[in-house]
C-alpha cells in the first residue's frame, strides 16, 4: 500500500486538506495518507522546510510527500515532483525542500506542466488541490515521474543557516526552528559542539544556561534548560513551560555556546 503524506500551512480551520485528501484518493483509493502537520507558520517556507527535514527520515523511501506552502502561488513559481534515495516530493519549487535534498540529492525533477495529471479546471490560488495533490496520487499510483511534466534543473534552494566560530572559539548559531511547546531548536548539532555536556555555556540574548541536559525533566520546573533534542540539534527549553515565551525567543535569533570558564556556576543559569 503506497503511502502519500501532506504538509502544509492551511491549519484546520477550513476545508482546505480534507480536499486534497479527497482529490488523492477519488485518484488512488488505496493510498495511506499521513499528515506531518498542518500547523506551519502561514507561509513560513523555512520552517516547513525544517519540519520536512525531520519527518523525512521515519518514513519508507518509496513515499510521495506532498507539501504546499506556498505564498506565490499563481505566479512564475514553478510546480515540481523531486526524487530521491529518501522519497518523492511534490511542491512548490519555492525552497521548500532546501533541507531535504541537502541530505538527498535530486534523482529526477520535474515540472508539473503535463495538464493530463491536473484537474480539468485549475485555479490560480489552490493550486494544492488542482495540480500537486493529483500530481501525488498519480505518482502513488505507480505513474512514472518522467509523465508528469519536463525535466528541470537549478531548484530554488537555500542553505540551512551554518554555524560561525569566533577567534574565541565561541560558536555563533541561531534558533532556526520554535516547536509547539516553545522549545528553540538551533542550527547547532551535537557534532558542532566539541565541549562535553558540563563544558558547555549556551548563551541566548541575556540568558546563560550552564551544562547541557540530558532529558527536560533533569531540570527542576521553570528552569530554563539546554539539551540535544530528537532531531539531534541543540534545544533550548523551559522545564515544564514555554522557552519562546518566557525569554523572548524567536526564529533568526543568535545563540551563543562556548566552554565554561572560572566564572560560570556549575549546573545554572543567569538571565
Amino acid at each position: 500500500m503506497s503511502i502519500v503524506t501532506l504538509l502544509t500551512d492551511f491549519g484546520w480551520a477550513d476545508g482546505y486538506v480534507g480536499v486534497m485528501k479527497g482529490v488523492i484518493l477519488s485518484i488512488a483509493p488505496h493510498t495511506t495518507l499521513v499528515d506531518i502537520s498542518h500547523d506551519v507558520a502561514p507561509q513560513d517556507v523555512r520552517d516547513a522546510a525544517y519540519v520536512l527535514y525531520t519527518a523525512v527520515p521515519y518514513f519508507p523511501p518509496d513515499t510521495v510527500h506532498l507539501v504546499v506552502v506556498d505564498p506565490g502561488v499563481g505566479s512564475a513559481r514553478r510546480a515540481i515532483a523531486v526524487r530521491t534515495a529518501q522519497g518523492t516530493f511534490v511542491a512548490p519549487d519555492n525552497g521548500v525542500l532546501s533541507y531535504v535534498l541537502a541530505a538527498n540529492p535530486p534523482q529526477v525533477a520535474v515540472s508539473l506542466t503535463n495538464p493530463q495529471y491536473h484537474l480539468s479546471q485549475v485555479s490560480r490560488t489552490f493550486h494544492g488541490r488542482d495540480i500537486f495533490a493529483p500530481a501525488a496520487a498519480h505518482l502513488s499510483r505507480g505513474v512514472p515521474i518522467t509523465a508528469l511534466g519536463e525535466p528541470i534543473r537549478n531548484l530554488v534552494t537555500f542553505p540551512m543557516p551554518k554555524a560561525q566560530a569566533r577567534a574565541d572559539g565561541t560558536l555563533i548559531g541561531q534558533v532556526i526552528h520554535v516547536d509547539r511547546f516553545g522549545n528553540a531548536i538551533t542550527n547547532l548539532r551535537r557534532g558542532d559542539i566539541p565541549w562535553s555536556d558540563e563544558a558547555t555555556v549556551v548563551e541566548i540574548g541575556e540568558q546563560v544556561i550552564t551544562g547541557l541536559k540530558e532529558t527536560y525533566a533533569q531540570a527542576r520546573t521553570g528552569e530554563p534548560l539546554a539539551l540535544i533534542g530528537s532531531s539531534g540539534h541543540l534545544e533550548i527549553a523551559i522545564a515544564g513551560g514555554n522557552a519562546a515565551q518566557r525569554l523572548n525567543v524567536y526564529i533568526g535569533d543568535e545563540v551563543r555556546v562556548r566552554q565554561k570558564s572560572d566564572g560560570d556556576r556549575n549546573d545554572a543559569y543567569r538571565g
